[in-house]
């Protein structure tokens, strides 16, 4: 597996993983507007050439506070998803940041175990986050510091 930058040649495979993973998935315009984002930082998993998964990234000051995690369905189970959030999580040590955040459903338990393998805790709950099916979301940290 070969990790890259977001480059427009990613856009259409990304958002077909997008669709294929979330309930509300961003848009293609709003993959696009990402290029563009001075704060976003995107990694790109790449298996002999395929977009297999993505993870997006917002710097926010001193933190990272992750956008979007998604491996493609027919590659999931394969640890690609804990190789990208590694990814995430030492761009931000490297940046010196104070710590990374996210937002994960309450029902996504194999996310959650992902998160927390890594090191990341829950510090609270965004009452009704998700606006599909108001369901809570868990704000979980991963502090450097």
């Amino acid at each position: 597996m070969f990790i890259d930058d977001l480059r427009l040649e990613y856009i259409d495979a990304i958002y077909e993983i997008e669709t294929m993973s979330f309930s509300l998935p961003w848009s293609k315009d709003s993959l696009i507007k990402e290029l563009d984002n001075k704060n976003a930082h995107y990694f790109i998993a790449l298996l002999d050439g395929k977009v297999v998964g993505y993870i997006g990234l917002w710097e926010i000051i001193d933190e990272g506070h992750i956008t979007n995690i998604a491996i493609h369905p027919n590659f999931r189970g394969h640890g690609f998803g804990k190789i990208l959030l590694t990814s995430a999580v030492d761009y931000c040590k490297n940046k010196n940041f104070y710590g990374i955040t996210l937002e994960v459903r309450v029902s996504n338990t194999i996310a959650i175990n992902l998160y927390e393998s890594l090191g990341f805790v829950n510090c609270g709950i965004r009452k009704k986050f998700y606006t599909d099916n108001n369901e809570d979301g868990i704000i979980m940290w991963k502090y450097f510091r």
